[in-house]
């Protein structure tokens, strides 16, 4: 089996609240386990505040762990010192949410997308122009938006800038971070099957960090389920999508609209209640079992489930319901299909 790219193991990820607000510790990431493969993408999703984004930047080395580990290609960078950043850089890049701010304003087009190729020595004069426009030709921009700035493009022209400018170096790990979650509807399926064919033509792997499950179903080989900063479920698209054992995933996947007008007004949306906990102070046990429809008392409250795969298969599930075979609790029965998975 190949050595994965990416290896979290046991990250936690813990904020100081100020003493003015009452001091305390936000547990942001609090304990979890991923890999990934070579030329996979895996898909992280969630609610927002469960912790998805500190988990990239942890990886990526923006935020700094708190416990735990991260290893590239079998390398501890949990770590590094700023000096030994630099190899790190190279290998592992982040797309990020917001195509505006994460640009320079006054940086025009090709110099935002050579800066990385600068920054590493790689490449310079005409050898450095000709890829900043090969690598725009990639992206579905001309060579003519070198001289552009940033307020001159659409929102996803800007985003293609931004994956030019974190594919240049070819990296072997790619960070995505809800990347199309602030563009318009009709420009989010342009950037999502650009992202596709980028990923196939170079083989970088990919943590895709979203909301939208519909894009992590096209998008993604294996996908994690994260709440209140702890991987819930993790498992093939395929099985996920078909056969969600935890009734987190369960209610999340109940929300995704069906493409049958029909059948979606007959659909029962399985609504949770409440607002997720606060990460300050999050559940004993189980996070999850205050909004658990089908939680068991005391042993949801009292026990902390671990993240497991029943029955030799690699679907792992961290809930005390599900049973040794793989069944599991659900609370979708009666409520129709839960996603439509005809392609």
């Amino acid at each position: 089996m190949s050595e994965p790219v990416l290896e979290i193991s046991g990250l936690r990820k813990y904020f100081d609240v100020d003493r003015s607000r009452g001091g305390g510790k936000v547990y942001a990431v609090d304990g979890v386990d991923l890999s990934i493969g070579p030329g996979e993408m895996v898909g992280l999703v969630g609610e927002s505040g469960s912790g998805k984004s500190t988990v990239g930047k942890c990886v990526v080395r923006l935020l700094e762990p708190t416990a735990g580990s991260i290893k590239i290609h079998g390398r501890d960078v949990t770590h590094l010192r700023q000096r030994s950043l630099r190899h790190l850089r190279r290998q592992v890049h982040m797309v990020f949410q917001d195509p505006h701010s994460s640009l320079n304003p006054r940086m025009q087009v090709g110099a935002v997308v050579a800066e990385p190729l600068r920054m590493h020595r790689i490449a310079r004069g005409k050898d450095l122009t000709r890829r900043v426009d090969e690598m725009l030709e990639r992206v579905g921009l001309g060579p003519e938006m070198r001289s552009r700035y940033p307020h001159e493009l659409s929102g996803g022209q800007r985003q293609r800038v931004g994956l030019a400018r974190s594919l240049v170096l070819e990296p072997s790990l790619l960070i995505a971070d809800e990347p199309v979650s602030a563009l318009d509807v009709s420009v989010q399926a342009s950037i999502i099957n650009l992202l596709l064919d980028l990923q196939r033509d170079m083989g970088f792997s990919c943590l895709f960090i979203a909301h939208d499950l519909a894009a992590v179903e096209f998008l993604c080989n294996r996908v994690a389920v994260m709440y209140l900063g702890r991987i819930v479920e993790e498992s093939s698209r395929e099985e996920l999508f078909k056969h969600p054992r935890h009734p987190y995933s369960q209610s999340l996947l109940s929300a995704i609209p069906l493409p049958d007008p029909p059948v979606q007004r007959e659909r029962k949306r399985v609504v949770l209640t409440g607002d997720i906990p606060s990460p300050v102070n999050p559940p004993s046990g189980c996070h999850f079992h205050t909004r658990c429809p089908v939680a068991e008392l005391p042993l949801c409250r009292d026990r902390d489930p671990e993240l497991i795969a029943h029955h030799g298969q690699g679907h792992r599930t961290a809930c005390h319901l599900v049973h040794a075979d793989g069944t599991a609790p659900d609370i979708t029965k009666g409520a129709g299909p839960l996603v439509h998975h005809e392609t």
